[in-house]
């Protein structure tokens, strides 16, 4: 027979669930009575578990929002997904807080028995990653708590910006909306200095502050489709224009979302189909790779460097066929991924 002590925790960890619980259904998943029930109720109150009993035809028994965070008791199902959140949150550079996510889980680890926190250090410890560490550039903790904060709440947000080129501002956003990308965050919404939906990075902010009033999100936006299209309208040294032969979504798919912009050639007809792609790019050698693996024609219609790039690309493809091969240094480096462009 399960011990009380046993059976009280286990009351504990249904209520760590989330939600009110009515008594006549904690009794029946303990297999005890309820005055039972509330008797261990009263045993967590007497040692400081924040519980609040909720009158009403629908009350019951539920843990005190806001105060003081219950003792945390995780399955080894439960522990295994919380620690390998927080390591591939530190990995994808999502976690701005020096050595947070590593503190967390031995927090998490130190809350196991001793078999179940082995085994899952032996997972951690063995477990390897094919995806390299992003270099950390999140946002303050403060600075993102205080967009999210602003975004659901649809209030107005004030802080200073640095830009990418080094220039100071101070702006009003309205946030729509805070997106996670390749390791960094950035919110989207209308902007005071230009008057216009903008996309800012949060580890650019400095001293944000809430701000009466409120305001609506316009209907049907998205805050991803936002954030992946001012990326890709990036200002950068090369304006790559390219007419593709297939369908938009054909090609949209075949193509970095936040390095690209695809429209439809306005005289194409649906039995020849052709797709304008327009990037913009720091370098052109990764450019001509990707134009390369569309497997598809094109025509190039700006920068006329592109078009030398992809001619030396074709002369080492072709003396690589040819089993002729190619200097070592001619030899171009890996392509940088979208991810890496953007830095």
């Amino acid at each position: 027979m399960t011990r009380p002590t046993a059976r009280v925790l286990a009351l504990l960890e249904i209520l760590e669930r989330g939600g009110t619980h009515r008594a006549a259904q904690l009794a029946a998943e303990l297999s005890v009575d309820e005055r039972t029930v509330r008797r261990y109720i009263e045993h967590l109150v007497d040692i400081g578990i924040p519980i609040e009993s909720v009158r009403g035809r629908y009350g019951g028994f539920r843990l005190t929002v806001g105060e003081r965070m219950p003792p945390l008791m995780l399955t080894e199902d439960e522990a295994l997904a919380v620690s390998l959140g927080l390591v591939a949150a530190q990995r994808s550079g999502l976690v701005g807080a020096a050595g947070a996510a590593e503190i967390a889980g031995r927090k998490v680890r130190g809350s196991l028995p001793a078999p179940s926190a082995r085994r899952l250090e032996a997972v951690l410890q063995g477990a390897a990653f094919t995806e390299p560490v992003v270099p950390a550039a999140a946002a303050e903790t403060r600075v993102l708590l205080l967009l999210a904060e602003a975004a659901r709440k649809r209030r107005p947000l004030w802080f200073r910006y640095t830009a990418r080129d080094g220039r100071a501002s101070a702006r009003t956003l309205l946030p729509y909306g805070v997106v996670a990308h390749a390791g960094r965050w950035y919110a989207t919404g209308h902007d005071s200095l230009s008057g216009q939906v903008r996309t800012f990075r949060l580890d650019r902010m400095l001293d944000p502050s809430l701000l009466p009033g409120a305001f609506d999100v316009p209907p049907g936006f998205n805050p991803v489709e936002a954030v992946l299209g001012s990326l890709a309208t990036t200002p950068w040294a090369h304006d790559v224009r390219v007419v593709v032969r297939g369908a938009v979504d054909e090609v949209r798919r075949a193509v970095p979302r936040d390095l690209a912009t695809v429209d439809e050639v306005a005289d194409a007809t649906p039995d020849e189909p052709w797709t304008r792609v327009r990037l913009r790019a720091e370098r052109l050698d990764w450019v001509a790779a990707l134009l390369a693996g569309l497997n598809r024609e094109f025509v190039i219609e700006s920068p006329d460097e592109l078009r030398a790039g992809m001619r030396g690309l074709a002369d080492r493809l072709a003396a690589a066929a040819d089993g002729s091969g190619a200097d070592a240094d001619a030899a171009p480096g890996p392509a940088p991924s979208a991810a890496a462009s953007l830095r």
